[in-house]
């Protein structure tokens, strides 16, 4: 099987694929988060996993990420779109709008975050983390479809499963975090020590804790992150199609050549 472009993704994305055929994979690092769907979008085919399971039963915390990655890298995807929900730390950034990444500011805890942890260490640059390539793509798209999307924003990523104090959202704010979410990290620094490109692509879902000076906006739950994502549902799906459509083979970007100097090499 060799598959090169694959897709994780949460809540509003399970039936993405209108025809699959599911496979079950085993890593070093143990079970992904469920089945590999492999199916076609726009005729080109692709892999899809589900983030948090197809229940949406695992907590970002618990996610088993290196296993998620590595089950992609063995089936041969070499460009990974990561979709998910995301709070916004920034009037600029509204609900409903859409976002591509392009830093992030780790403050998650205890996660494995390498997949070199045992027979070499691999000291990765991710002063760019996220692919070039990938992140023109899917703004020019945007732009053709007329989706309201901000072609940069610095994602900060945290543990969860709870939603901020407001103590912390105004921390977060005054560091100059534009976006806040809680699986980025580790998934695009593993697709990275992969040599996988990473395109990061955020739904506003909400406002975190509200704004100061906006007493009518209130703290995020659970519920308006769904009710968005269900009203973006079908934008989320074309956008990705038009995405996957003029996704080329790798041509001028560095996620391939991610481990030259790193000091290790993929032994799978």
């Amino acid at each position: 099987m060799n598959v090169e472009i694959g897709i994780i993704g949460g809540s509003g994305l399970y039936s993405l694929l209108a025809e699959s055929a599911d496979i079950s994979k085993e890593t070093k690092f143990g079970k992904p988060s469920g089945n590999i769907s492999i199916g076609k979008i726009n005729g080109i085919e692709v892999a899809f996993l589900p983030r948090h399971g197809k229940r949406h039963n695992i907590p970002p915390h618990k996610v088993p990420y290196r296993a998620n990655i590595l089950a992609l890298k063995e089936i041969g995807v070499k460009r990974i779109i990561g979709v998910g929900t995301v709070g916004s730390l920034k009037k600029e950034y509204k609900p409903g709008d859409f976002v591509v990444f392009d830093q992030f500011f780790n403050m998650t805890n205890g996660r494995d975050d390498t997949i070199f942890d045992s027979d070499s260490v691999a000291h990765v640059s991710t002063a760019e983390p996220y692919c070039s390539e990938l992140r023109s793509i899917a703004i020019n798209s945007a732009e053709s479809m007329k989706i309201k999307m901000h072609g940069k924003g610095t994602i900060l990523v945290v543990n969860g499963p709870r939603f901020s104090t407001k103590a912390e959202s105004r921390f977060f704010s005054a560091s100059n975090m534009d976006l806040i979410n809680m699986t980025q990290y580790p998934e695009v620094a593993l697709a990275r020590e992969m040599q996988m490109c990473y395109l990061g692509i955020g739904i506003v879902t909400d406002y975190d804790v509200g704004l100061e000076g906006e007493p009518g906006i209130k703290p995020v739950s659970f519920d308006d992150i769904a009710r968005t994502m269900k009203e973006n549902e079908a934008k989320v799906k074309l956008l990705i199609g038009e995405i996957v459509k003029k996704t080329p083979n790798r041509q001028s970007c560095i996620c391939p050549r991610s481990l030259e100097g790193a000091g290790a090499t993929i032994n799978l």
